[in-house]
């Protein structure tokens, strides 16, 4: 049977180049090809103060914020984690050491060369990362698989993410988001903790990545 499907998937294929050719049959081939126009899209809806638009959609989202300087930061992580019971904490080797200067849980290093299995992940209380952009006006955090933020699964299978994002990671739309990020690295965009609803639009937390997100939001220095 599946032999059958794909012929008949490349019989098909095959009918509508056939028809595309033939309807390209008298155009020259040194013909000049047609661009869209450019457009002059807002890069954002000037919705308010960047770092408040963000915080006010992740709360939205149910997701817990705090706005934290960078002296603070560590006593933070530290604080986030103990008030969550953590006491194994997954961390993608890029994660700056000082970040961890007051945390007494033990750090369960995921690196390239020994990434961590997933019942090994499972197993952890939670997990620590940076971010590669941060986008106000959706209240979404995406991950580019950084030094800092590690490879999709970091993030996915513990039950606990809490994501560091500084100022300068801050943008207020999408259009400007898509402008620093690469294409070819693997994209996670994340808007609130993990959740689907059903039919009757009953919520479930949890469902494809971690059930609590927690978001320190480091403050610019000025």
């Amino acid at each position: 049977m599946s032999g059958v499907n794909k012929v008949g998937a490349g019989g098909s294929r095959e009918r509508v180049l056939a028809r595309v050719r033939e309807a390209l049959a008298d155009v020259p081939a040194d013909e000049p090809v047609e661009r869209a126009l450019e457009r002059d899209y807002a890069d954002s809806h000037a919705e308010g103060p960047t770092m408040d638009v963000l915080v006010d959609r992740l709360l939205d989202y149910k997701a817990l914020v705090e706005r934290v300087s960078a002296a603070e930061l560590p006593g933070r992580i530290a604080a986030a984690l103990e008030r969550r019971g953590a006491e194994r904490v997954a961390v993608p080797e890029g994660v700056p050491e000082e970040w961890f200067a007051s945390v007494s849980a033990r750090r369960i290093v995921d690196a390239p060369g020994a990434p961590l299995s997933v019942a090994e992940l499972d197993g952890c209380d939670g997990v620590v990362t940076g971010c590669a952009v941060a986008i106000a006006e959706s209240g979404t955090i995406v991950l580019d698989a950084g030094p800092d933020q590690g490879r999709r699964a970091v993030t996915l299978v513990p039950d606990y993410h809490l994501c560091v994002v500084r100022a300068e990671q801050v943008v207020d739309g999408v259009p400007q988001a898509v402008r620093l990020l690469a294409p070819e690295r693997p994209l996670t965009w994340i808007s609130g903790p993990s959740a689907t609803s059903d039919i009757e639009l009953n919520r479930v937390e949890g469902v494809h990545g971690p059930r609590t997100l927690e978001v320190l939001v480091v403050e610019s220095a000025d």
